[in-house]
């Protein structure tokens, strides 16, 4: 009798244990994709940014401020999301 109850009891513990792990390994692929997403967004936003920046150099009066205030802009997304992918990762 102590016999079935001490397997029950390991055989309980494993299943917990499995039901555990393949949590974890769902939360850990859904964190991947959720990050990866956020990348390809971030990597759009990047692209656009390296574009704009050659023109700022090149600009000058309002122009010049109005094109830096759009790439701070965009830049502070990019911080932001950036920022969302590292708390991803991190999870």
């Amino acid at each position: 009798m102590e016999e079935q109850n001490e397997q029950k009891e390991i055989e309980t513990f494993m299943q917990k244990l499995e039901r555990q792990r393949d949590e974890l390994l769902l939360q850990i692929h859904l964190a991947k994709a959720e990050a990866k997403e956020e990348w390809e967004s971030a990597e759009k936003k990047w692209d656009h940014l390296k574009a704009k920046t050659p023109a700022v150099a090149k600009e000058g009066g309002e122009s010049l401020k109005d094109l830096g205030a759009a790439v701070k802009l965009v830049g502070e997304e990019l911080m932001r999301s950036y920022e969302r992918i590292k708390k991803t990762i991190e999870k």
